[in-house]
């Protein structure tokens, strides 16, 4: 089964008074390439959701994000009174000591240290189980999706196969007419030379009447590209599909392909490998996005 290496799952819910929005975006990628953005509550849990995306998605680009919005009254900073109180005082004292009038000691006391406590630095068990929740929602959909779009990836590259290997056969049987027209210019050339020289050596006729139909014989290419095409389809259709070996596979495809072309000396032959290797180049870019 074909899984695209493209997909995104969203998830969103909320928790006393909040919206947790829960995001998943993955991209094709030859290297594993993971970026995390987690409200700073939640840092202690990068490390937890990192081997989870390893875990459920495997190889790509990966973008994992955690937003966090105040859904009711925005509650206001507390206000640490006590210490605020005695910033105050010393504040007085020094202003005392030095012999200078205290200005605005109050809007200097605010900004001193732990006064005002911005930001919840810390997360409880229920709201975490709470965000666990949406992340499994998340991989729920993003996974759906990279199945969806591998389907049609697995459409498309099924197609292309047909096409290489209606080619091949179209090769197979332009195949024989090179032999055919090789034959008449070597009888056409040995003509000539009795003709000037009186002379004809069958021997060395049917010599070079070998020379170039092994030199012109694609059996064996044929044989293994379709060996291979055999193979890239039990491939598609295993479980374990992956994209690093459909691209070896590929690879190998390409080489048989070559070969036939470098063999070919026939005009028409020569297009239809053209055609060949133009599937087998949409095939290498769709098997990038298998997973």
């Amino acid at each position: 089964m074909v899984v695209s290496m493209t997909g995104f799952g969203k998830a969103a819910g909320e928790f006393e008074g909040k919206k947790i929005t829960v995001e998943i975006k993955s991209l094709n990628s030859k290297i594993p390439d993971t970026k995390i953005r987690l409200p700073h509550a939640y840092r202690d849990k990068e490390l937890e959701i990192r081997s989870q995306l390893a875990a459920k998605l495997g190889r790509g680009k990966i973008e994992f994000g955690v937003m966090i919005e105040q859904v009711g009254g925005i509650q206001a900073p507390k206000i640490n009174q006590e210490l605020a109180a005695d910033y105050y005082k010393q504040l007085v004292q020094l202003s005392q000591h030095i012999n200078e009038k205290p200005l605005d000691l109050l809007a200097l006391v605010m900004r001193m240290p732990n006064v005002v406590d911005q930001e919840k630095f810390e997360v409880d068990e229920a709201e975490w189980a709470a965000v666990e929740k949406l992340i499994d929602t998340a991989f729920e959909e993003i996974n759906q999706f990279r199945q969806d779009e591998g389907a049609e990836l697995e459409k498309d590259l099924l197609l292309r196969l047909a096409n290489i290997e209606e080619y091949l056969e179209k090769v197979f049987e332009i195949a024989p007419q090179r032999i055919e027209e090789k034959r008449e210019k070597l009888n056409a050339k040995f003509a000539d030379i009795k003709n000037e020289n009186n002379t004809f050596d069958q021997n060395r006729f049917e010599q070079e009447l070998i020379y170039y139909l092994e030199k012109f014989d694609i059996t064996e290419e044929r044989v293994r590209l379709q060996s291979h095409i055999d193979y890239f389809r039990i491939n598609l259709k295993s479980p374990d599909s992956q994209g690093k070996k459909l691209g070896f596979i590929t690879q190998e495809m390409g080489r048989e392909i070559n070969t036939i072309g470098s063999k070919a000396n026939h005009a028409e032959m020569q297009q239809t490998v053209v055609l060949m290797k133009d599937d087998l180049e949409k095939i290498k870019e769709q098997v990038l996005n298998v997973l």
